[in-house]
């Protein structure tokens, strides 16, 4: 099992000491495809898995979902939470007995969710379906000092519902001067690099476990595609994800340093729990 660097009261811990830097963003890697951000102590969670759902779901069935990692930290920890995100309708991404919790100790927290995928999340989540705030692609919401904007994500291909609406979608969120984006699970398809480059991206936060059809599961970028969506897009810096979770479905990081370096894309690996700040002084080494 892959310890946490940080987890649950130590974790918090070290986003509490960041919470009045005005300048900077912070961001820790909770497994998966999960982050928290914080920027001005606005805290803002991008698509946690927090539980072993997974792991109990499949226990008994030809794909096991072994967890490989510590979780870092329970869901009912978080508090002060401002915006939480689901950017498609797999349990790793939508699970509820993460988001449950999370929304009940948040009061006034702002769930963001693919708009296609309304009726699924609410039933999921056991909320009110006029809770949600859905997005499509091409649009936009505002939400405190975060703008997200919707952009597809193939996984594995483009999904439109009838209304032509992404059913699975990644986010670029702007905040203060910076520009991050969450690429949800997508492989890479014609235009997505074109569609991203105007945004001036200086985060990406992409998958890197690949798309193996023996898996029996939807699949994401390869290291190299990672890289290559990274330089062709103009994004500053790439931190990997989507590894590390479950030992059917990962991926070796160190191919992904391999790569990136041969490149010369800049990149940041972290720990679960690690910690990245847009001051680099401030983040773990």
């Amino acid at each position: 099992m892959i310890a946490a660097r940080l987890k649950d009261e130590e974790l918090l811990k070290e986003v509490d000491h960041f919470a009045d830097d005005g300048n900077n963003f912070h961001l820790w890697w909770l497994g998966q495809s999960g982050y928290l951000l914080t920027f001005r102590n606005e805290r803002v969670l991008l698509d946690p898995y927090l539980s072993d759902s997974l792991t109990v779901k499949y226990e008994s069935t030809n794909k096991p979902h072994i967890r490989m990692s510590e979780r870092v930290i329970k869901p009912e920890l978080l508090k002060n939470i401002s915006i939480v995100t689901s950017s498609h309708n797999h349990t790793d991404h939508l699970d509820g007995e993460t988001l449950i919790p999370v929304i009940s100790n948040n009061p006034g927290i702002t769930f963001i969710i693919p708009e296609a995928n309304r009726k699924f999340v609410c039933d999921r989540v056991k909320c009110d379906e006029n809770f949600p705030v859905g997005l499509e692609d091409g649009k936009s919401v505002a939400i405190g000092s975060f703008t997200f904007y919707g952009v597809p994500a193939s996984h594995n291909e483009i999904d439109r519902d009838e209304y032509g609406r992404c059913k699975y979608m990644g986010y670029v969120i702007r905040f203060g001067n910076h520009t991050i984006y969450h690429s949800g699970d997508t492989l890479l398809y014609d235009g997505m690099a074109s569609l991203l480059k105007p945004f001036n991206i200086d985060v990406a936060l992409l998958p890197i476990n690949g798309n193996d059809p023996k898996r029996g599961v939807a699949g994401n970028l390869n290291a190299q595609e990672a890289v290559h969506l990274a330089k062709a897009a103009g994004i500053g810096l790439v931190i990997p994800c989507h590894y590390d979770m479950f030992t059917f479905n990962t991926a070796d990081p160190a191919d992904f340093i391999s790569i990136a370096q041969k490149e010369g894309q800049a990149h940041k690996v972290l720990p679960h729990g690690g910690h990245y700040s847009s001051d680099a002084s401030a983040a773990d080494n």
